[in-house]
Parts: structure tokens; C-alpha cells; sequence
């Protein structure tokens, strides 16, 4: 239930030890129980994006579940799904606090490190709340999306559809940004053949980050492999990275190769 009354429909897979019913080696800790080992595991809050429902995002769920170990909240904002009420600027913000402030005051999730992971819509969604929760947020994962709407509407207006509503509101990511502290890492996946956010929302959205993370005082990188290029930036405190998927469009990004293995390396490679 939010502060505002409305009920929103989310799922939280918790981490157990024994996943063998997913295919998945058990965990050989005996002096642990499932609650212990659950807290010492990240807990991956999944932003989706407009289209689909919670169904269509299980497959990503697992990925995180199942293959990286780690524990899993997904929500569906206000006006989607089950969710009760309409969805606005202010109402989604309110449920992403909402979420997250369920996940501090857990038994035992409230000990675990929060990473965000935001689609399309979803990424404004997750740096709005970072930008809010410095102190809570370990990391962000962002796939796709978008400066600010105002930038957006001009280029996608012909295929803005069901999100139309929101036009008139800022979703200001540019702005809000470098207001997450330099320590926290940021990941962004890009298609290079977004059809609904332009290309160029994330290479300028990762100047941002970028700035940020190098302060004047680090370095980046730059690499190019098989239908990726992948860029770095280090700063002081951690690094942030940019993935560009030279086939990838608006809702096939998270199918293309290397994408899964990138968000591993990196969850991996928080400390």
C-alpha cells in the first residue's frame, strides 16, 4: 500500500540456498540459513518499461534469480497490471519509494546491497530514486532510456502511444544524475536501433554519467568487440560503464549477445 492508498501488485523472489528445482546447484553452506544467505546476496529492483506486464519481464527475473543468485522485487506502478490508480510523474515516483523503503525495513533484505534496474521509462524511474537515496542504492543498471520526455516527445512523437500521458511531465534524468554520489556505479545498455528513444538520449546521458564519475580526476576507455562497444569510466570510489549494441532496438537490447554477461561482470564486481 503506498502512502497516497493505492495497492500495488509486486513479486519478491527471495534467495534460498537450494534452487535445484530451477536447475540450479545447490549452495553448500550448512552454517547458513536460506534468511542469512538471502542478506548476504544483492537485491536486483526491477523499473519496467510501458509495454508488456509483469509476465513478459519473468524470463529477465530469472536471469538474476536463477543465474547471478541474487534476490529479486518487481513492481508494477500504479495504473499497470493489477496496481491500482493512474500513473504520473509523481505517482511512480511514489511507488519506486514506496518499494524501496519495503526493501529497507525487510527482516533481512534490509542488510543487502540494492541495485537498480530500470527499462526505458523504468531507468528514469531508478535514477529519480537514486537521486533521492544516495545512501541506499549500491548500483544502476540502465537499459534504454531517456534524457528528459521533453527532449524525447519531438522524436518519438509518431510512436509515443500509451505513454502520451506523460508528455506534459519532465522525468528529468539529465538533471538529476549528478546528484548520485560518484561511488555509485552505473551500467548502461544501449540498442543503436532504438526506435523509441533515439540513440543519441544515451550516448548524451552517458556524458553525464561520465562526467560525473571522472570528477576532473580519472580516466576513460574504449573498446570494440563483435556488434558491441563498450566504454568506461573511472573515478574515485568505483566505475561506471556503456554498452552500445550495434543491432539492438527498443525491446530486443536484452536479447543481444553479451548483454546478460555484462550485467554479471559488473554485479560481480561490486564490492
Amino acid at each position: 500500500m503506498t502512502p497516497d492508498g493505492f495497492k500495488l501488485r509486486c513479486y519478491l523472489l527471495r534467495q534460498k540456498k537450494d534452487l535445484s528445482s530451477l536447475g540450479v546447484t545447490a549452495v553448500d553452506m550448512p552454517e547458513q540459513s536460506d534468511e542469512e544467505f538471502a542478506s548476504r546476496r544483492p537485491v536486483v529492483m526491477m523499473f519496467h518499461g510501458n509495454g508488456g506486464n509483469v509476465g513478459h519481464r519473468i524470463p529477465l527475473a530469472k536471469v538474476f534469480y536463477a543465474k547471478m543468485r541474487c534476490n529479486v522485487f518487481m513492481l508494477s506502478y500504479r495504473g499497470y497490471g493489477h496496481s491500482e490508480g493512474t500513473p504520473s510523474e509523481k505517482g511512480l515516483q511514489t511507488d519506486a519509494q514506496c518499494a524501496l523503503d519495503f526493501i529497507r525495513a525487510h527482516p533481512f533484505l534490509s542488510k543487502s546491497p540494492v541495485i537498480l534496474y530500470g527499462q526505458s521509462i523504468g531507468g528514469a524511474v531508478a535514477i529519480d530514486l537514486a537521486s533521492r537515496n544516495p545512501a541506499a542504492i549500491r548500483a544502476l543498471v540502465l537499459e534504454n532510456t531517456f534524457l528528459s520526455l521533453p527532449r524525447l516527445v519531438p522524436s518519438a512523437f509518431p510512436v509515443l502511444g500509451p505513454i502520451s500521458f506523460l508528455c506534459h511531465q519532465k522525468w528529468d534524468s539529465a538533471s538529476k544524475v549528478p546528484l548520485i554520489p560518484r561511488d555509485i556505479p552505473i551500467l548502461m545498455l544501449s540498442g543503436v536501433r532504438d526506435e523509441v528513444v533515439p540513440h543519441e538520449h544515451m550516448k548524451d546521458l552517458w556524458e553525464v554519467v561520465q562526467k560525473r564519475t571522472l570528477a576532473g580526476k580519472g580516466a576513460g576507455g574504449e573498446e570494440v568487440h563483435d556488434g558491441m562497444r563498450v566504454h568506461e569510466a573511472w573515478g574515485r570510489g568505483g566505475y561506471s560503464k556503456f554498452m552500445e549494441f550495434e543491432r539492438g532496438t527498443h525491446n530486443d537490447t536484452c536479447v543481444q549477445q553479451g548483454y546478460w554477461s555484462t550485467i554479471a561482470e559488473f554485479i560481480e564486481g561490486l564490492h
